[in-house]
C-alpha cells in the first residue's frame, strides 16, 4: 500500500540501542506495592478492602460504578497496611492502597484459559472491563469505553511505532510475544465487528516488522512499515500515514472510522480475554546515560521506581534528571517512591545540570522553528505568548486545544522557552472557562 506522509515533525537522536537488544527480564519482588486508586482517565476507584486485610495477586481491590473508570487489582499477595494519599508521577497525591508484600508468593491463578475463537464480543468486552485495561501508551483511557465508539469504525490500527527516544518496551514486546499480539488483533476485530487491522511499526524496528508478518495467519491483518520520524506514533499522524485520513480539529479517530490501540494494550487484551488475567504487570524500559545497566523489566504494577533503578545498577555520579515516560512527553520526578502504574512505559535517567541552570529561559527570538516543525501545524510561539499575557481567548483562537503536547516546540526552541507547559496551561484554562459558561 502507498503511504501518505506528514512533512512536519523532527528526526531525533533515539538512543534505543541502549536497550533494544536486551530481552525482558522479571523485576524483583518489592517490599511493598502502592496501588493508586486512579490510574486512568475518568473517575477514581473506591477501595474494596480495608487496612489489615489480606489480598492475593489478581484480586480486585478498587472499583467505581462511574461509566468512565477502570478497576484496580493487587499485583502481588500481601497485607494492606494503609489506604492513604501517596505521591503520584504527576506530582499530585493520589489515594492509594499500600500492600506489604509476602516474601513467598504462590503462583497466581486466574482461571482456565478460554478459546479465542469461541469468545463472543460481549465476553471480550466484559473481560477487558473486569481486567481494568486502559491505554498503555500513556493516555490511560479505559479500553472498554474506547471499544464502544460513538461512531462506526471500519479499521483498527495497532500502534507499534514507539517514536519516543530511549523507550524499547513495545519493541521487545513485539519481538517476544508476536503470536499473542496477532491473537489480540483478532480479538479487537471481533469486539469491534470490523474486517481490517494494521500494525503500524516504524522502520527502525525491522526485526519486529518481519517477525509479526511471519506470525500473521489472517488476511484481515497487515503490517505497515512507517518512516521513522517523531511524532509518528501520535494517533492523528498514524491515521494520516496509514489511511490517508485526517482527523478534524477537535475530533477523535472514530470521526474518520478508525480506532487506535497501543500494542501493549493489545497484549493485555489477549491476556484478559484468553487467560483471565487482570492488568497487574507490564514491561518498563529503565534506561538513559545515567543508569549503570539499562534494561527492559517486567514489573508488577505498584512497584516503586527506586527499586527498578537499583535493579539496573543504580545511578551514575553527578546530577540526574529522572523521567517517567520518554524525554519528549515524560514527567520529571523528584520522589523516587512513586509507583509504576498501568501507563508507565519507561524510567529514563539523564545527566542534568543544576536546576537553576536548567530553567534559564529567554524571550521568544521569533526564529519560527516551533512553527516550522509543529506536527499539528500550529503557531506555538503565538499561543505561548498569549498565555504569558493572560490572553486565553486569543490562545483559543490560535487553536491551542489542538496541541497534543508532543514537546517538539520546546525541543527546537533556541530560546529554551517552556512552550509546552505554557500551552498546557492555556488548554486547562480554556476548558475551565468553557465549563463555567
Amino acid at each position: 500500500m502507498s503511504l501518505a506522509v506528514f512533512k512536519e515533525g523532527i528526526h531525533l537522536p533515539y538512543y534505543k540501542e541502549l536497550t533494544s537488544q536486551k530481552p525482558t527480564r522479571p523485576a524483583g519482588l518489592p517490599e511493598e506495592i502502592i496501588i493508586p486508586l486512579q490510574q486512568h482517565a475518568g473517575a477514581p476507584c473506591e477501595p474494596l478492602v480495608q487496612v489489615g486485610e489480606r489480598v492475593v495477586a489478581g484480586q480486585k481491590i478498587g472499583h467505581s460504578e462511574k461509566f468512565l473508570s477502570a478497576p484496580v487489582h493487587a499485583s502481588l499477595t500481601g497485607v494492606v497496611t494503609a489506604i492513604e494519599p501517596r505521591p503520584n508521577f504527576t506530582g499530585e497525591k493520589i489515594n492509594s492502597i499500600v500492600i506489604k508484600v509476602d516474601r513467598e508468593q504462590e503462583p497466581a491463578v486466574f482461571g482456565p484459559p478460554r478459546d479465542l475463537d469461541s469468545l463472543s464480543r460481549e465476553e471480550i468486552i466484559t473481560a477487558i472491563t473486569e481486567a481494568g485495561i486502559v491505554g498503555m501508551g500513556g493516555a490511560a483511557f479505559p479500553t472498554s469505553v474506547k471499544l464502544n465508539p460513538a461512531k462506526p469504525v471500519d479499521t483498527v490500527i495497532l500502534n507499534g511505532c514507539e517514536c519516543e527516544p530511549y523507550l524499547t518496551c513495545n519493541h521487545r514486546l513485539m519481538l517476544e510475544q508476536p503470536d499473542k499480539l496477532v491473537a489480540g488483533a483478532k480479538l479487537l476485530l471481533k469486539a469491534l465487528g470490523v474486517q481490517k487491522c494494521y500494525f503500524g511499526i516504524e522502520d527502525n524496528k525491522s526485526d519486529a516488522i518481519n517477525l509479526i508478518r511471519q506470525h500473521i495467519d489472517d488476511t484481515r491483518i497487515e503490517v505497515v512499515s512507517l518512516p521513522t520520524k517523531y511524532p509518528q506514533g501520535s494517533e492523528k499522524h498514524l491515521i494520516k500515514v496509514v489511511m490517508d485520513r485526517e482527523v478534524p480539529s477537535g475530533g477523535l479517530p472514530f470521526d474518520v472510522g478508525v480506532l487506535v490501540q497501543n500494542v501493549a494494550t493489545t497484549f493485555a487484551i489477549y491476556e484478559a480475554a484468553v487467560l483471565n488475567k487482570p492488568l497487574i504487570d507490564r514491561i518498563v524500559t529503565v534506561t538513559g546515560q545515567n543508569i549503570v545497566e539499562p534494561g527492559n523489566l517486567l514489573v508488577k504494577i505498584g512497584t516503586p521506581i527506586q527499586q527498578l533503578i537499583d535493579e539496573c545498577g543504580g545511578l551514575k555520579e553527578g546530577f540526574t534528571k529522572v523521567l517517567l515516560g520518554g524525554p519528549m512527553t515524560g514527567f520529571s520526578q523528584a520522589d523516587l517512591s512513586v509507583p509504576v502504574v498501568k501507563s508507565t512505559n519507561g524510567v529514563v535517567l539523564l545527566p542534568s545540570q543544576k536546576e537553576a541552570q536548567e530553567t534559564d529561559t529567554h524571550n521568544c527570538v521569533r526564529c519560527g522553528r516551533c512553527v516550522r516543525f509543529c506536527p499539528m501545524l500550529l503557531y506555538p510561539n503565538y499561543i505561548s505568548t498569549c498565555v504569558e499575557l493572560d490572553n486565553y481567548g486569543e490562545a483559543e483562537r490560535w487553536d491551542a486545544l489542538d496541541c497534543m503536547q508532543c514537546g517538539t516546540c520546546s525541543y527546537v526552541c533556541l530560546a529554551k522557552r517552556p512552550t509546552v507547559n505554557l500551552i498546557k496551561k492555556a488548554k486547562t484554562e480554556i476548558m475551565v472557562r468553557r465549563h463555567k459558561k
